[in-house]
């Protein structure tokens, strides 16, 4: 994986609150996760694993 942000296209959540948000980031194979008052990423998955989270969120694998 590589650490070239330059090359990201971010987007913001849709529930952001005062600044306190979460953005999504797609580049190359990668999907990377972050504050955004922030501009390195917290977490970065492969396209595969990103997908398979998105699965398990629709089926609500994730609710309490």
């Amino acid at each position: 994986m590589t650490s070239d942000n330059q090359h990201v296209e971010w987007r913001v959540g849709s529930y952001c609150d005062s600044g306190a948000c979460v953005e999504v980031g797609m580049g190359g194979e990668e999907v990377r996760i972050r504050r955004s008052r922030t501009s390195e990423p917290v977490v970065v998955f492969t396209r595969e694993e990103w997908a398979a989270f998105l699965r398990s969120a629709k089926d609500g694998e994730f609710d309490r």
